[in-house]
């Protein structure tokens, strides 16, 4: 059996060698000279196994699925052998991959937020994998992806990434708190209802939530409001439309009202989530990836919880978010290959039944949510499926070269006229898009 393997591999490793010569270098290419040195390769023939570095973000219950995962891999054959290396969150990753990557050290294959696939595609740092997903294409089953979750996977028309872990925001509700107050547990609707829950519950001495500014439920509020956050070319901003300010203006008002609270810094996420936690604010907006870690929470607290769609404005909207798996350029052919089954198994069917489980990310392929697996877990945790029925209203996340610098810009603005009782959101909206119009015009 392991020799079928060796010959399977070998295979692979020689088709791929003739498709990547054909293919050039496109995004920095494939060249054998130029070796990830973060990847140490064994010599063909030698029984050696080939070893390549996966780097990733996150840890707790998304760290434990992915160590499960390479381990999974590690051990379901013996040509191929994944070191895992933990690298803090998104932000932390993309930095540290970019200066392995400029030092010639860079990880075989990485999770990638979504957002930021554009501007590592067109720097050369990761590879196209449309040649292999073609070389491949009855294994792979691209048309088996969730077709909400492909918007960030492509880059000027070429493939990049391969949905892997992914979300949506979603609302986390404490269903205790809510009978308590008297308040239906099914929860908001609209922004009119989560308003009215909010003057409920503060007459109950309870916020309605604890929501640091996060350009990521941002971006779901102006969808909901029938905006975009930049110019369908991406080369201008939007966000200080009327569409964009609205939900500004609703955060400043309950905030002003004391019905929500909005920290800032770099605690202000945790901060949520701890209030959440202690009972002390009803809602959270939160990743998907949060479900299985809540569930823990609220059976270790004594109350009950429920997840719901974000509440709608003029309509439903939210963006998708969560990270692809994506494949460095300047590998050799053979760890090329080797990168490539790996990326391979950890978005099958398996794989991803297994991550949406443990910690409660979207099941990335239709084939998941059809199994009795998936059905049975829905049907004794609801909270699960809620993130699977939103993504009716998703939408990709913009993926411009310069957008993780506008966002940041954003975020100040909106932390600047959350703070300052004399800056309205229009003003500081205003002054963040010219500063976002010159760096997206470039």
């Amino acid at each position: 059996m392991k020799s079928n393997k060796r010959r399977g591999f070998l295979s692979l490793m020689l088709g791929m060698a003739v498709m990547l010569s054909a293919c050039g270098g496109e995004s920095g290419g494939s060249s054998a000279t130029n070796a990830g040195a973060g990847s140490a390769s064994a010599s063909e023939g030698t029984g050696e196994k080939i070893q390549i570095k996966y780097w990733y973000a996150f840890g707790d219950k998304i760290e434990e699925a992915k160590q499960e995962l390479v381990k999974r891999f590690n051990e379901s054959q013996d040509e191929i052998e994944v070191i895992a290396e933990y690298q803090g969150n998104y932000d932390d990753l993309h930095a540290k991959v970019q200066a392995a990557f400029a030092a010639g050290d860079a990880p075989a294959v990485s999770d990638l937020e979504i957002a930021s696939t554009a501007t590592f595609a067109r720097y050369g740092m990761i590879q196209e994998l449309g040649p292999l997903a073609e070389q491949d294409a009855e294994e792979v089953q691209m048309d088996d992806f969730n077709p909400g979750l492909m918007g960030n996977a492509y880059v000027d028309d070429k493939l990049y990434g391969l949905p892997f872990m992914r979300s949506t925001p979603i609302m986390y509700m404490n269903v205790t708190v809510l009978e308590e107050a008297g308040l239906d547990p099914a929860g908001p609707k609209n922004w009119q209802e989560f308003e009215k829950y909010g003057r409920t519950l503060k007459e109950k001495g309870i916020s309605l939530m604890t929501m640091p500014v996060d350009i990521w439920f941002y971006e779901g509020l102006v969808a909901q409001s029938g905006g975009q956050i930049l110019a369908e070319d991406g080369k201008s901003a939007l966000f200080n439309s009327p569409e964009g300010v609205e939900p500004v203006e609703f955060w400043k008002k309950l905030a002003n009202e004391g019905l929500i609270k909005i920290p800032v810094g770099d605690e202000a996420g945790a901060t949520a989530d701890k209030d959440w936690a202690n009972q002390t604010s009803a809602f959270k907006f939160g990743s998907t990836a949060g479900v299985a870690g809540a569930i823990d929470i609220s059976e270790g607290n004594n109350f009950e919880f429920d997840t719901a769609f974000m509440p709608a404005n003029k309509s439903y909207g939210v963006p998708t978010g969560g990270c692809q798996l994506v494949m460095t350029s300047k590998l050799t052919e053979e760890e090329q290959a080797a990168a490539w089954e790996f990326i391979k198994f950890m978005t099958t069917t398996e794989s991803t039944i297994y991550q949406s489980e443990h910690v409660g990310y979207l099941p990335t392929r239709m084939s998941a949510l059809e199994t009795e697996e998936m059905q049975s877990l829905y049907k004794e945790y609801p909270q699960y499926k809620v993130a699977v029925d939103q993504l009716e209203y998703a939408r990709p996340r913009p993926m411009e070269t310069a957008y993780p610098e506008v966002a940041q810009i954003m975020k100040s603005a909106i932390e600047k006229t959350i703070l300052d009782a004399n800056v309205t959101p229009q003003q500081a909206l205003d002054e963040a898009a010219e500063k976002a119009n010159a760096l997206l015009s470039k």
